[in-house]
């Protein structure tokens, strides 16, 4: 409840004022605004990938994708977890929150050869993961990139 000081001369009383007190509601949303910008770059997978653009619309990302990325060494990882091929499937198999259909988001460098994209691809199959979507950046293609 909040009061004005100015200078009545009914019966020196204080008179309360209708007023909606927006101080805390600010605190409130600073403090939420803040943790959001930390949060943020928290959710985010941080292995150095440097993944090809693409001119395609972006699509809506779940609230927990499972990404499986292939470094330029050629080595996988899920997440920020790094896993052996042949231990790939029974890994995926491990997660709590993954199940057979359910996405997984493969990013892959640009150095590494189609084929071992392929054979990636290939493991996913024949583990019963036949749901794949390849991450890439957003952007146009380069310039001199040929058209068909």
């Amino acid at each position: 409840m909040a009061v004005s000081l100015a200078d009545n001369d009914d019966d020196d009383d204080f008179s309360e004022t209708h007023d909606i007190n927006v101080t805390p509601f600010i605190d409130v949303i600073l403090v939420l605004l803040i943790i959001f910008m930390v949060a943020a770059p928290l959710s985010t997978v941080d292995l150095p990938i440097d993944l090809p653009t693409s001119s395609a619309t972006p699509q809506k990302k779940p609230d927990k994708p499972t990404y499986l990325s292939i470094k330029p060494d050629l080595t996988l990882a899920i997440g920020e977890n790094a896993v052996h091929r042949a231990e790939l499937i029974g890994t995926l198999d491990g997660l709590s929150d993954m199940s057979k259909d359910k996405y997984v988001f493969l990013r892959a460098d640009k150095s590494v050869p189609y084929g071992e994209l392929m054979g990636v691809m290939e493991l996913l199959r024949s583990g019963g993961y036949t749901r794949v979507k390849l991450v890439a950046l957003e952007g146009a293609p380069a310039a001199g990139a040929a058209q068909p």
